[in-house]
């Protein structure tokens, strides 16, 4: 299992460690290979890792970082050598553009030659055709599909990455030359969470045949908590996410009790609400308890998302969601079924679905009834499908 980071950071981090955690138990050895890092929570049985590399923080090495950022001598070495030890049956990718490089799948090319493998690779977001990952541009908050269309250059026209010129030209060289070599032939299947990103995915000619959807798996065992009178916010704090416009309903709606729990960049602005509680980052069972016991959670990304974890855990809480329009949303929300879809660009719209939702207990407890029955896919079922597939 190979993914940048080891210890938990995001969806693609909780997915490699539930995953790995089931194949575990079902009789199957997993090994992690990524970054070297003290927070890490799996690993190798070689000790074999990478040197941690931090593409978001501090400067750039002016000399070493270019190089190791677009190609990684040491990745493509340590991944050698541990397939070289392991001898794996499958390799399955997640996150390794920037930190590990696609150099990995060079080492991974060249141990298939003689050695039976299957290259799978997971898309948790749009790395394989975006240089920055989200389809977003954050100095102009402006949703795009530039790079996927093969404007490679507007990463670096529009400062994608970071806002940062050097590292956004850097993002431009590397999606530039391996979208040249076509290194992403190497890899056998792509599994895609929602059809919005193999939509994304298949426009580019290299990958249209790789493309297999297969939604993401959530905990079902959390559900039936009595509501109380909150609505919950749970994720990063970070404009792409949708926060200046939730602090502006928050601001208009006086009357409603809202719960942030998370972190970020706008943790201040949050803290200056009156009706706002921000109670933090949570995980395990504080998170479930909060999710479970608000009347309905929020989720108004202004980015494009493949198939957010957090909705699928509210919905298998019994939590209704009131949710953006945009990428593999809509895919997950019964719009007036069991949650509302909205127009990330419509505020007044928003405001008037929560206030509905909010003071309008019968349909309230229409939605969290028909929860309590939707068909949601649990780690086990999801795993049974993986096998398949490495198998196939």
């Amino acid at each position: 299992m190979v993914n940048k980071f080891l210890f938990p950071n995001g969806g693609s981090e909780t997915y490699i460690f539930k995953v790995g955690e089931e194949l575990n138990k079902m009789g199957h050895e997993v090994q992690y290979f990524g970054m070297e890092h003290s927070k890490n929570v799996v690993g190798n049985d070689f000790d074999c890792y990478t040197q941690n590399m931090d593409f978001h923080s501090g400067k750039l090495n002016r000399f070493l970082y270019p190089f190791k950022i677009i190609y990684s001598s040491e990745a493509r070495k340590k991944m050698k050598k541990i397939l070289k030890e392991y001898r794996p049956d499958v390799v399955h990718l997640n996150n390794f553009n920037f930190q590990l490089t696609p150099s990995i799948l060079y080492a991974i090319r060249d141990y298939s030659k003689k050695n039976k493998i299957k290259v799978i690779y997971t898309a948790h977001d749009s790395q394989l055709v975006c240089p920055n990952h989200l389809m977003y541009i954050s100095l102009r908050k402006e949703r795009c599909q530039r790079c996927i269309e093969g404007k490679y250059t507007e990463c670096i026209k529009n400062k994608c990455i970071h806002n940062s010129l050097a590292k956004s030209i850097l993002g431009y060289l590397e999606h530039l030359l391996y979208s040249m070599l076509h290194t992403y032939k190497i890899i056998d299947q792509i599994i895609v969470p929602s059809n919005f990103m193999a939509d994304m995915l298949r426009r580019n000619d290299d990958l249209r045949e790789k493309v297999y959807v297969l939604r993401n798996f959530v905990d079902v065992s959390h559900r039936n908590e009595k509501k109380e009178d909150y609505v919950l916010y749970f994720g990063r704090y970070s404009h792409e996410k949708g926060i200046n416009k939730l602090l502006k309903i928050c601001q208009n709606l006086k009357d409603i009790k809202f719960v942030f729990a998370g972190d970020g960049p706008m943790k201040g602005e949050i803290e200056q609400l009156g009706n706002v509680t921000n109670v933090g980052f949570k995980s395990g069972e504080e998170l479930w308890n909060l999710i479970a016991k608000a009347k309905f959670c929020l989720f108004l990304s202004e980015c494009y998302e493949n198939c957010p974890f957090s909705i699928l855990e509210a919905e298998a809480c019994g939590t209704p969601v009131v949710g953006c329009s945009l990428g593999g949303v809509p895919e997950l929300i019964e719009d007036k079924i069991d949650g509302e879809i909205v127009n990330i660009d419509n505020l007044e719209e928003i405001e008037d679905v929560i206030k509905n939702l909010w003071n309008n207990e019968e349909l309230l407890e229409l939605y969290v009834n028909r929860l309590k029955t939707k068909k949601l896919i649990s780690l086990e079922m999801y795993c049974n499908r993986l096998i398949e597939l490495y198998s196939e």
